[in-house]
């Protein structure tokens, strides 16, 4: 796991001394080595940074920027099957001067071209300069499980494993996209691969992002698309087959990312996703396995679960409970690190647990993925039946425009009778095919007069895209919305800055493409069947572990941060959100915020998290718009 950064400018104005920007400013990331790579060429000026967190082939031979040929690269990730992947190489008649997988994916793209990335099972996010071909080629992993940013405009072309690299650029000038600050506040992330700053894109997972140095211009290649396996035949064997197989798959995918030259432990919430993990790799196991989880005495505690479930499968387990000063001490560093800013409060224990694990390791396994590939969250029981029963209305066009003209009527603190109304009346507007994305819309938004309200500027709200043609299963596009978007677009982008701000590698086993195209062929009544949720995860889980100690309510990581706002927590709100500042930024309608604030306060708002979504922008202003704009 490493940072990497670079840039292309036209006429030459970067140079490397902007490189040692980089790489001191994602040190973080990679604390082992720093390597630069720098040429000027009659097109312009090209640059290749690199900081290093050394998990295979810890020697020297592994640091980067790596050149071979006409052909230099940068490389975040790992490539798990490097090993097979180097013999066939071997075979071809390539040799190799360090054990890295970054030398194997330099090489394999020599051999096989843009075709390379079919062969690899890992994660990743690497840039390759090919001189002879002037280009400059970005590649980031299926699922985009390690970030990768890009900038470009009439001069130059950035790209960075986080947002601090443009802001630290002296060519870069840093404006928000307000577009982008409405979804925010209504979503508390950006969709679409897009962030908060005017221009600057997430890389596509599952592509290439080809600049081609002569013309300037940008083509983007897909290689793979989740989207695709729920077009195919469905799996036609008995439930316990597909279970049977999950295992199978689960197991290969989990000793694969135990591949390590240095110690590996496992992020143990008490869950099905994350007990799952545990218990397939210690179960074989004489060794203890290290397992790390965060506790809340404040809130939803499940750190007594996962040490009940810890000492059953015998881990060498650690723990920590998060009080309120660990807040109140973290909080204000969270931009430093979430540079491309989201407003989870899981953000919090999730930094909190993975510096207790950084001090006993260097890799860490989380469980993230389980509940989107295989029918985990509460929506894929309840939009199945929402659905059946707007199906079941008559007079479609005619109940759905009563419902959208009557939303309107509803403000205030009625605003959530607007939300559902509107939603309706969306959906039953809809062509069939579209009526599960307007409840997927309007389920997860706010209603739109907070946002509107709430920002001054002329904005609109960048609602989630999708492209897919026509699935087996209707209901499987809640697979693709979960995934495509709330996943790559928030939930990794959290475990990625909060293990790297801490130096530790994060790698997520239920991520694994072909667990993934599995679960994607398997019948929507094999994941959920109305009732259960997880059913392959969970007859696996039941193998191992007596049933009575895993049927729990699903809860998720869950601080009391709305009650400690109203009260130790309150400074927050005072400094931030003072009427004196949002008047100066502009942005905001102070009035707006002082209403909400009152309500927030007085424990009658219905929607508070758009507090914390407000705080969280403001903590980013400061940090990195307003330092800049100075």
């Amino acid at each position: 796991m490493c940072g990497i950064s670079g840039f292309f400018h036209k006429k030459s104005l970067l140079d490397i001394d902007q490189l040692f920007i980089y790489n001191k400013n994602l040190k973080h990331r990679g604390p082992d080595s720093s390597g630069y790579f720098f040429r000027k060429t009659s097109l312009g000026s090209i640059g290749l940074g690199h900081v290093r967190l050394a998990v295979l082939d810890l020697s020297e031979s592994g640091n980067q920027p790596m050149t071979d040929n006409d052909y230099t690269i940068v490389f975040n990730g790992e490539i798990y099957n490097y090993k097979t992947i180097k013999s066939e190489l071997l075979t071809k008649g390539y040799s190799f001067t360090s054990n890295s997988d970054t030398e194997v994916v330099l090489k394999s793209f020599q051999e096989w071209g843009l075709e390379c990335v079919s062969k690899f099972t890992g994660m990743w996010a690497f840039a390759i300069y090919n001189f002879k071909d002037s280009e400059l080629l970005l590649c980031r992993d299926r699922v985009g499980v390690k970030p990768l940013y890009w900038f470009k405009d009439e001069e130059q072309f950035l790209f960075g494993s986080e947002l601090k690299v443009f802001y630290y650029t002296k060519t870069f000038r840093t404006e928000i996209d307000f577009n982008s600050l409405k979804t925010f506040i209504n979503y508390g992330y950006v969709t679409n691969n897009k962030t908060l700053v005017k221009n600057v894109y997430k890389a596509k997972a599952g592509a290439w992002t080809i600049l081609d140095l002569k013309s300037f211009e940008i083509q983007t290649k897909t290689y793979w698309s989740y989207s695709e396996f729920f077009e195919k035949e469905k799996f036609r064997g008995s439930f316990f087959e597909a279970v049977d197989e999950a295992e199978r798959l689960i197991k290969e995918s989990c000793e694969l990312r135990m591949v390590s030259d240095v110690p590996v432990g496992i992020f143990l919430s008490g869950g099905f996703d994350s007990t799952l993990v545990t218990t397939i790799l210690q179960k074989d196991r004489t060794q203890k396995l290290k397992t790390f989880t965060i506790g809340f005495s404040d809130g939803i505690d499940e750190s007594k679960d996962a040490e009940k479930i810890a000492k059953y499968l015998g881990t060498d387990h650690y723990s920590y409970d998060c009080r309120q000063k660990d807040a109140i001490e973290l909080i204000p560093e969270l931009p430093k690190y979430y540079d491309d800013p989201i407003a989870d409060i899981s953000c919090i224990p999730t930094m909190l647990v993975s510096k207790l694990t950084a001090k006993e390791v260097k890799v860490a396994l989380s469980a993230d993925g389980g509940d989107e590939s295989f029918a985990g969250y509460l929506g894929f029981k309840t939009s199945p039946e929402y659905i059946h029963n707007v199906e079941k209305i008559p007079f479609k066009s005619i109940v759905g425009t009563f419902a959208k003209t009557s939303s309107t009527f509803f403000k205030g603190r009625n605003n959530h009778l607007n939300k559902k109304l509107a939603g309706l009346g969306s959906m039953l507007l809809a062509p069939e095919n579209e009526r599960l994305y307007q409840m997927y819309v309007y389920q997860n938004s706010l209603p739109f007069e907070i946002s509107n309200n709430l920002i001054k500027i002329p904005s609109m709200i960048e609602f989630p895209t999708f492209t897919y043609t026509e699935l087996i299963d209707p209901l499987d596009a809640l697979y693709i919305y979960g995934v495509e978007d709330v996943l790559q677009n928030m939930l990794l982008v959290k475990v990625d800055r909060a293990t790297m701000a801490n130096s530790l590698e994060g790698r997520e086993p239920l991520l694994d493409h072909k667990l993934m195209a599995f679960a994607a062929s398997l019948p929507y009544e094999y994941k959920h069947n109305g009732s259960e949720s997880k059913r392959p995860l969970r007859e696996i889980v039941y193998k191992y572990l007596p049933k009575d100690m895993m049927d729990r309510p699903k809860v998720g990581f869950d601080l009391p941060i709305f009650k400690w706002l109203r009260e130790d927590l309150t400074h927050l709100i005072d400094e931030l959100l003072n009427p004196y500042f949002i008047k100066k930024q502009n942005i905001f309608d102070p009035d707006y915020i002082y209403y909400l604030l009152r309500l927030f306060r007085n424990n009658q708002l219905r929607y508070p998290y758009v507090i914390w979504r407000l705080l969280v922008f403001m903590l980013w202003y400061n940090t990195w718009i307003s330092k800049n704009s100075n």
